[in-house]
């Protein structure tokens, strides 16, 4: 906390009054002020399906679920802030000054507890796309059912559970990614079922533009094309939301982050996957270093481990940093209690651009390892095309886990993630190259089934 008081007073010192430029700052508060709600009555501020999931892995409702008082969201505002996101979990408001001198008539409110700067800019018009055509998928028919999208899914025997019937059905997964171009209008997409979007970012504008890394990322998961491609988990229920700011790197993308995962938990979530990750900024200045990979410094990976302790299945992108200076992991991916995916190629051997670990605290990541190199995947325009990164291993493997999910709806999320890891590739001599290796989706399935037969 100290380390943000000195960022504050850094920029609050640095930063002058431009025509057009706006603050953010991240305000945490001492509590959330008298409440109108309350944890016995759930039902005031937490979807049905919400509490339906918690309820079936026994975990309660707690204090961090209520909501922040409206009262004090009021008074942040007549201090001449806008507000921009917050998060319940963990007791903060981001708000916006026009000029950063304002910030000062925060620290006079009583229950702010301190305040560091996560973001500067400029607005930015957003164009909304105004086409309605439907854009066809650029590929010929293969021979098998998987089409381009094979060798990714046969590498983890993901195959196997699929033609038991388990194709994600029923399955709710949260997309958390920069943008789905195209995705509304794409041929491979028109029988997902998508619940539901949310812009963190730029709320209320569509997330089917303006980036297409998660277009990308939603295809290697829900891709609906037999002999064309299909993704690994073609009958689940999507959410997709917008965290990401394509115009920058500023810290303020946590809070967008966390907001999303909040989100996600709100409708009922199981499964989050994320193909984002952060360690370093336009400001040098909020810079992490390897020492900050604790799993409890990061903002984005407090929010991550309260995810995983709510019940949901949270798959995070290792990073491409194997290759650069940074080399490590990124943040939330050094969160403990989540699955964090580094790459391999169809050689089974650990992708040279794959982060690895371990954290600062000498926990073992990434935790498990999937297909990164030359992934298919689909872009805007519908067209097929070959894809590197921990960002598509990621969704490969969390389609994979909704599936044994799936299969196995009587083990709770903590217990699907040790499955996966317990019948990886190299589970008995785990590694910080690519932790306990390449997952057999289809023995875990086997043990879970067996496992469960004995609690019977």
């Amino acid at each position: 906390m100290k380390y943000w008081l000195l960022l504050l007073y850094l920029f609050a010192s640095t930063l002058s009054w431009s025509e057009n430029t706006y603050y953010r700052f991240r305000v945490y508060l001492k509590d959330k002020g008298n409440q109108i709600y309350h944890i016995h009555q759930p039902e005031a501020f937490l979807s049905e399906a919400a509490h339906a999931r918690r309820n079936q892995q026994h975990i309660p409702i707690s204090e961090s679920d209520l909501p922040i008082s409206a009262a004090y969201k009021q008074q942040l505002t007549n201090s001449g802030c806008t507000l921009i996101t917050e998060s319940r979990w963990l007791s903060t408001v981001v708000v916006e000054y026009p000029d950063s001198s304002l910030v000062e008539n925060l620290k006079q409110i009583a229950f702010v507890d301190s305040v560091c700067w996560v973001w500067k800019g400029k607005h930015i018009p957003w164009q909304d796309p105004t086409s309605t055509e439907t854009l066809s998928t650029d590929a010929e028919p293969l021979r098998n059912p998987y089409g381009y999208a094979q060798k990714q899914i046969r590498m983890m025997q993901g195959d196997k559970l699929h033609k038991r019937g388990f194709k994600g059905e029923g399955m709710r997964i949260a997309v958390i990614d920069a943008g789905f171009t195209d995705v509304n209008r794409i041929e491979a997409f028109a029988s997902t079922h998508i619940a539901g979007t949310r812009n963190m970012v730029y709320p209320g504008k569509t997330v089917y533009a303006s980036d297409e890394h998660g277009t990308k990322v939603l295809s290697c998961l829900a891709a609906n094309l037999p002999g064309v491609m299909t993704g690994t988990a073609p009958e689940a229920t999507y959410w997709l939301i917008k965290s990401e700011d394509s115009h920058g790197e500023s810290p303020i993308e946590q809070d967008y982050w966390a907001a999303a995962v909040e989100y996600a938990d709100s409708v009922g979530a199981y499964i989050i996957t994320s193909s984002l990750g952060y360690f370093n900024f336009d400001e040098p200045a909020t810079d992490y270093t390897h020492d900050d990979l604790t799993g409890k410094t990061a903002f984005i990976s407090q929010a991550a481990q309260i995810a995983a302790e709510k019940g949901l299945l949270v798959f995070s992108s290792a990073g491409n940093e194997g290759n650069t200076r940074w080399e490590k992991i990124t943040v939330p991916a050094d969160t403990p209690d989540i699955l964090t995916v580094g790459a391999v190629t169809e050689k089974r051997e650990r992708s040279g651009f794959s982060s690895i670990g371990p954290t600062a605290d000498g926990r073992i990541k990434p935790d498990v390892a999937a297909m990164g190199t030359n992934c298919s995947v689909i872009e805007p325009g519908g067209f097929i095309r070959q894809a590197n990164g921990t960002s598509f291993a990621t969704p490969i493997l969390a389609g994979l886990g909704a599936c044994l999910w799936q299969a196995l709806p009587h083990l709770n999320a903590a217990e699907i993630r040790a499955l996966i890891k317990q019948y990886a590739s190299q589970a008995k001599q785990p590694d910080n190259q690519l932790g306990y290796g390449i997952p057999n989706i289809y023995k875990s399935y086997k043990a879970g089934l067996k496992n469960g037969s004995k609690r019977r």
